[in-house]
């Protein structure tokens, strides 16, 4: 099996474990009174990670070997996006969610970034096509998620507005 298809078969495992993950503290935070923001941008974003993913593996030629310092450096923004997961901890979901009243999180990676997650994902979405050369893929993907997340972090932003304070 090729490093390529290694790769991805990893990512893809990260992202369904990191969807089922998101699924439930949803399921938990709307069952206290979570109020789901935005729900017309998620399959947007589904459908962006989804095909970002099949480009690499119908249009990168499995043998093509990778540039191991960009693949390091695909891997060293793992822990990076773990401690922004865990730093929200329940209330991490891939969906824009807000529990009314509830004081913002500012503490891990929260302390340091407004949207760690978002900075890590850009991040990967350019690096990953670029470890193995598809400097097009990389740049496609990386305008169509920035147009998506300047949509969503407005909307978000908006959400988050009222809470602020607390």
């Amino acid at each position: 099996m090729s490093v390529l298809y290694v790769v991805l078969a990893l990512v893809v495992l990260q992202r369904v474990a990191e969807l089922l993950y998101a699924a439930r503290n949803t399921r938990r935070l709307l069952a206290r009174g979570g109020v789901e923001i935005g729900a017309i941008q998620y399959p947007f974003f589904i459908l962006l990670h989804t095909a970002w993913l099949a480009s690499m593996a119908l249009l990168i030629p499995p043998s093509r070997t990778p540039n191991w310092t960009l693949l390091v450096l695909y891997a060293l923004l793992q822990p990076l996006r773990v401690w922004a997961i865990a730093s929200l901890g329940p209330y991490w979901t891939t969906r824009i969610v807000t529990v009314p009243g509830e004081a913002l999180v500012r503490r891990g990676a929260y302390r340091f970034f407004r949207h760690p997650n978002y900075i890590v994902v850009c991040a990967e979405i350019a690096i990953l096509p670029l470890a193995f050369g598809a400097v097009e893929i990389a740049i496609v993907f990386s305008v169509l998620n920035a147009s998506l997340l300047s949509w969503r972090i407005r909307v978000e932003e908006r959400t988050l507005l009222t809470r602020r304070g607390r």
